[in-house]
């Protein structure tokens, strides 16, 4: 039975300490005030934002950290490995791919986003390998965790597609929400492998 390498933790730590300390330190860089409520994230890294870099090298830090994470994880069944790091690779799109300095479309930064928000909201609900069985003491870190999670995952990134498409005052909460989530459960998963392997 695989498990998680050490190097493991230092990823999946990494992915949201660098979101949320990125979004935080950006949005305390600005000379202006910032509504975080209300903006998104990218508005930090946009073309025009000042300090654009804090948020831009976060969601770079951010995106590396997932697919090292996804390479750590060997436990997890492949589909969801790959889900992780494309999750991943798609955020770092994000970050190459910024908002424009007029506020004008973007496709390719939403269609990025959209790619990352969607795969890292549903990896953690087919990392079950097939014919593992749920042993004792795994329950809460095995399949109904995991699908609780994604279920939790999407409901709050539908949360923002609504807040996002409805253009109300909360889209950069509700972002930050799902955001913050998904950057989160890896952390999670990873130290819940650990623990089990360790309990048999």
């Amino acid at each position: 039975m695989t498990s998680v390498p050490g190097w493991g933790v230092v990823t999946s730590t990494a992915a949201p300490v660098l979101l949320i300390g990125g979004w935080t330190l950006a949005a305390a860089l600005r000379p202006d005030p910032f509504d975080s409520v209300k903006l998104t994230i990218s508005d930090l890294a946009a073309l025009d934002a000042p300090n654009r870099w804090v948020m831009t090298a976060a969601l770079v830090g951010v995106g590396v950290a997932h697919v090292g994470t996804a390479l750590a994880l060997r436990p997890a069944a492949p589909a969801a490995r790959w889900l992780l790091a494309t999750g991943g690779v798609a955020t770092v799109l994000v970050a190459a791919s910024p908002l424009p300095a007029d506020g004008g479309p973007a496709p390719a930064h939403a269609l990025a986003a959209g790619v990352a928000f969607v795969a890292l909201a549903t990896w953690p609900a087919v990392s079950r390998r097939r014919g593992h069985p749920v042993r004792p003491g795994e329950k809460s870190g095995g399949v109904d965790a995991d699908r609780v999670a994604s279920g939790v995952l999407l409901a709050s990134l539908g949360w923002f597609f609504t807040e996002l498409l409805n253009s109300t005052d909360r889209v950069g909460l509700s972002e930050r929400v799902a955001a913050g989530g998904q950057a989160l459960w890896p952390l999670v998963a990873v130290l819940l492998t650990r623990r089990n392997r360790r309990t048999r």
